[in-house]
This record gives C-alpha cells, sequence and structure tokens, in this order.
C-alpha cells in the first residue's frame, strides 16, 4: 500500500529567516529594491531606456518588479523561457538571440499575437522562416540584425552584411525591421575596470560605424540594444546604444563582485543561497549540504557571506554533488569554523545557471520570509 504526501515547503511567508529549509534561494528584498532603482535611475538620467534580461533569473515577479520601476520590457534567451513572462502579463519581450527551427518561428508568431515580440536575425534563412511563420500566425514580428562586435558568437560581421539582411525584412510584410544587437558577453567579465571600458568602446566604435553606414544608404536604426551588468556604466554614455539589456545586477555574484569598481553604478549582492552544516566530524573542516546540484561552479566557487560581506575567514573550498567542503583560510585557527546545525549563507558564483537549478526564490526582508517567487521559467531552454 502507498502513502501519498506532499513535500513541505522551503518556507512560508511569515516565518524567520532561520526557519527556511536548506538549501534553498534567498533574496534580500531590501537589497534588491536598492538594485532595480540604482540601474532605472542611471538609465532615466543618460536617456537610454531599460530591458533587463529574464535570462538571469526566469522569475516573472523580478520582470515585474524591474518594469514597475520603469523598464520598458524583458529579453529572454529562448522562445520557450518567454512563455511564463508573457502569461504574467509583460507584453514587450526581446528575443536576444536567433531561432534555430520553424518551431520555434512558430511559437514566437504565435506568441506575436498576445505580445510585442523580436527576434534576432543573422541569416537570410532565418528572416524567410519568421515570414513564413508569422504570416501563417497572421502577427507581426520586430526582427533585429545582430552584430558581431567582438564576441565571436553570433552576429554578422560589418556593415553590408547587415545590409543586406535589413534589406531581406523590407521585403516580408509580417516582419519590420527595428535595428541592431551589438552585446559583447566577453566584456562583462574583464576583471579591470579600464580594461572593460575600453573594450566596451570599442564594441561602441564598432556599432557605431555599422549604423553610420546603414544611414548612409537610408536605413534608420531605431532601435540599438545590447550591453550587460558589467559595462553598463561606459555602454550608457557611449552614444549608441538606445536601450540596455543588463540582468545579473539585480542579484550580483561572486564572479560580477570580482570585477574591479571605480565609478559610481555599483550594485550589492542580494541573492543567497541558505545551507546548513551537516557535519563537523572531520573536525578541521566542515560540511554544508548544498554541492553541484545547488550552484553553478562555472565562474568558480561561492563566497561564504557573513555580516554583510565576503568571509575573510571561511573559504567554500570544494563542492561535490550533495556536499559543500569549508575550510579555515588559517589552519591554525579551525576554532572559525560554524557549529553543526548552523545556517550558512553563500553568494553563488555564477547567478544565472544556479537560479535554473531551484523552483522558487524566498524573498525575506528584517529577517522574515516576505514572498515566494516561482522560478517558472526554469528549464524551458527550448
Amino acid at each position: 500500500m502507498s502513502i501519498a504526501f506532499d513535500l513541505p515547503p522551503a518556507a512560508r511567508t511569515g516565518q524567520p529567516v532561520d526557519a527556511i529549509d536548506t538549501p534553498s534561494l534567498v533574496v534580500d528584498l531590501d537589497v534588491f529594491a536598492r538594485n532595480i532603482s540604482r540601474m532605472q535611475t542611471a538609465a532615466d538620467m543618460a536617456g537610454v531606456k531599460l530591458r533587463p534580461h529574464a535570462k538571469a533569473h526566469k522569475c516573472p515577479d523580478v520582470s515585474v518588479a524591474q518594469i514597475a520601476e520603469g523598464a520598458v520590457g524583458i529579453c529572454c534567451q529562448k522562445v520557450s523561457e518567454a512563455v511564463p513572462f508573457a502569461r504574467a502579463g509583460i507584453h514587450d519581450i526581446h528575443i536576444s538571440n536567433e531561432l534555430a527551427s520553424p518551431a520555434k518561428a512558430a511559437l514566437l508568431a504565435e506568441m506575436a499575437r498576445h505580445a510585442r515580440m523580436s527576434v534576432c536575425v543573422d541569416d537570410v534563412a532565418q528572416i524567410d522562416a519568421l515570414a513564413s511563420a508569422a504570416s501563417a500566425a497572421g502577427s507581426t514580428v520586430d526582427v533585429f540584425v545582430e552584430i558581431d562586435v567582438g564576441q565571436g558568437r553570433c552576429g554578422v560581421r560589418d556593415a553590408s552584411e547587415a545590409l543586406r539582411l535589413a534589406e531581406r525584412i523590407a521585403k516580408h510584410a509580417p516582419l519590420k525591421f527595428r535595428g541592431l544587437q551589438a552585446y559583447h558577453g566577453g566584456v562583462q567579465h574583464l576583471r579591470g575596470w579600464a580594461e572593460r571600458r575600453d573594450a566596451a568602446a570599442r564594441a561602441a566604435e564598432r556599432t557605431g560605424s555599422v549604423i553610420a553606414r546603414l544611414a548612409a544608404v537610408g536605413v534608420r536604426c531605431d532601435v540599438v540594444t545590447g550591453g550587460g551588468s558589467g559595462s553598463v556604466e561606459f555602454d550608457l554614455t557611449s552614444g549608441v546604444y538606445t536601450e540596455i539589456q543588463p540582468g545579473s545586477y539585480v542579484f550580483m555574484d561572486a564572479d560580477y563582485g570580482s570585477n574591479a569598481y571605480t565609478g559610481t553604478l555599483r550594485f550589492e549582492h542580494s541573492l543567497f543561497i541558505a545551507t546548513t552544516v551537516m557535519s563537523v566530524a572531520a573536525g578541521d573542516r566542515v560540511i554544508l549540504d548544498a554541492g553541484l546540484k545547488s550552484m553553478a561552479v562555472d565562474s568558480g566557487l561561492p563566497w561564504i557571506w557573513a555580516d554583510g560581506a565576503a568571509s575573510t575567514t571561511l573559504d567554500y573550498v570544494a563542492a561535490n554533488d550533495e556536499h559543500g567542503i569549508v575550510k579555515p583560510r588559517r589552519a591554525d585557527t579551525p576554532e572559525a569554523l560554524p557549529a553543526l546545525g548552523s545556517r550558512v549563507m553563500l553568494v553563488p558564483g555564477h547567478c544565472d545557471p544556479t537560479l535554473n537549478l531551484y523552483d522558487e526564490i524566498i524573498g525575506v526582508r528584517a529577517g522574515v520570509v516576505e514572498c515566494v517567487w516561482p522560478i517558472s521559467a526554469r528549464g524551458l531552454s527550448r
């Protein structure tokens, strides 16, 4: 005879933070709100629109908060990822990527009957597939030509190729050429401030050159979109971008936290993995209940967070499937290790894939659980 029962929730509103089951994703709502406000204010002062990237969180509640502050819409990286956001009432969504199949074009065209949808192209075949799908759905799709400004990934190489695609878009009634996408992901994680500034300037110069050459033959780029959390202070003042696409700034992670910042546009760590010490038997280390299945480590291991800053006495030194090993920074100070059953907060190395491992974000304020937000687009990578 089978016994049916449900897994209890990790947290309930009104509970103290210490009652959250672990491992869980926790966001400090006060810091989160400051990050949103700081970015929106910077964009407004620069006269540049803000279109935050939802791939960083996959959570409609986060996007709703950003739009309430003044964002014009959002970016998603995959068409399927956009579906929960459209269902949540977000009606201006840019797919900052190319589509790989007729099925994806058909889904995008169907979504365009209910929301303003835009997408990137870097090949005429993509344009023709979009036009066919939009015609069948009876919808209109906005299209951006992506240019490669140094990322070495997607995008056409020069203005002549961009012009060829813009002219092809103009031949299809269901499609509207909106402008260019110019994103350089590699700039975001250059550690030195001056190094990022110079790389962002080179990307902006390449973008400006394409804009000028298109304008010379009568092709206007109403929107130039791109940029990210690591380059945003330079993108805002470049004179090239009309909108920016930062995503991780709402949370910040250890990788972004490792960048050097000298300007005034700084963001705080608001996202943490709540963990519990599950073993102290070794004596010279403790074991947490969060390992590889609770965090992405492609950008490095997490930081231990204590008293509002990264710990200077403890290091998370290794991640196994379900275990995390923590050691004192100095071998002669094992007394610094936390006790069995105690709570340890981690700053993930890379927030985007870490969010994709969880079903929910637990929002806390003043030591109390205030909300639980579903990560509705988790796993939607088609």
